[in-house]
């Protein structure tokens, strides 16, 4: 059992950003991802895209501002559990709540904070016959441990920046990477794609525009796939096919839990503190709904640190808490570090 005062369900951007302010209000948290790593969509859909309206951040790329939010709450160690979904949860008798992931996993927490972006990501599955037999037999819709790939034939499928950006980086894992997609043009980042061709011409990639994967083979495990180019028929044996073809938001679970749901979003009190119809849990970010809703991370960022000055008020009950800005109070991590504004000098001027 994980013990926590905010369970933060989501850990894109809000749900990171949560745990900064909540770090100020000496408030520990937890956070539960269906996704393999942070920042929810800016990581899984477009790492290597600028953002324009991030503010102090002229421009800014999105994995970047992963790894700044990253780096930002560090001093107030979190929890992360990744790659499980929040399935099932319970009110105790105390307010507090348990929820329960779909690998069984527990979390006790006196707050939950809904921070799940769009809902939990599925992968979009190509219409391939028995691709669900292979599944963690061969095809895998996410990369958890790129080791994993080392000096195995993998063949990847897709035209974003996931496809381009993992074609890449195993170049140098695997025994052999074979790159499919069905038009001739990529819709990543330009210096990707101009790597991908670098790497192409270099005989450490091979691909096959325009052109798709048909059919998979194998008795027990993945053996080979079968690929439509041009008309024509081949087969290329591998040990792993990767799909990127983007991820299907859904509430999922949370969409049973008796919160109120508009339109695949979560209603929450906007007057206020972002809290959804069931005390304790919030909903921040673009999971939410309101009149005026805006769905941009600079709105996030403001739901999350309304809701983390609610949640203080019930976790600590009757306490009253004075806010006082960073530059005046510093910033204490749980980690024991400090960070202040230098002190004036005082000095008389003679």
């Amino acid at each position: 059992m994980v013990k926590t005062d905010i369970l933060i369900i989501g850990a894109g951007p809000t749900g990171l950003f949560a745990v900064f302010e909540a770090g100020l209000l000496k408030l520990k948290c937890h956070i539960l991802d269906a996704l393999p790593q942070p920042g929810g969509q800016l990581s899984e859909l477009y790492p290597k895209k600028p953002i324009y309206d991030i503010p102090g951040f002229p421009e800014v790329l999105a994995g970047d501002l992963v790894d700044n939010l990253m780096e930002q709450i560090k001093q107030f160690e979190p929890g992360f559990t990744l790659g499980e979904r929040a399935e099932t949860i319970e009110k105790q008798e105390d307010g507090s709540f348990i929820v329960t992931s779909n690998k069984g996993k527990r979390f006790h927490a006196s707050v939950v904070a809904i921070a799940g972006g769009l809902g939990s990501f599925e992968p979009r599955k190509p219409l391939i016959e028995d691709i669900e037999f292979y599944e963690d037999k061969g095809v895998k819709y996410f990369i958890k441990n790129p080791e994993k790939f080392r000096d195995k034939r993998v063949v990847i499928s897709g035209g974003g920046d996931s496809a381009l950006d993992w074609s890449i980086f195993l170049s140098n894992i695997a025994s052999e990477v074979t790159l499919i997609h069905r038009r001739n043009e990529f819709r990543g980042a330009l210096d990707s794609v101009e790597k991908v061709q670098e790497l192409k011409n270099a005989g450490k990639i091979k691909m096959i525009t325009p052109g798709e994967v048909i059919g998979l083979n194998g008795a027990e495990h993945l053996e080979s796939v079968d690929v439509e180019e041009d008309g024509a028929h081949q087969n290329i044996k591998c040990d792993y096919f990767i799909p990127l073809f983007g991820l299907t938001p859904k509430l999922g679970p949370i969409a049973h839990w008796g919160l109120e749901i508009e339109k695949n979003a979560i209603k929450v009190n906007n007057a206020l503190d972002y809290q959804t119809n069931i005390p304790g849990i919030f909903a921040i970010g673009d999971v939410n709904t309101y009149p005026g809703k805006l769905k941009l991370i600079l709105c996030g960022f403001h739901e999350a640190t309304l809701m983390c000055q609610a949640a203080y008020q019930i976790i600590n009950p009757g306490k009253k808490y004075v806010m006082k800005y960073t530059t005046v109070s510093g910033v204490d991590g749980f980690d024991g570090t400090r960070k202040e504004a230098p002190k004036a000098v005082v000095k008389a001027i003679v």
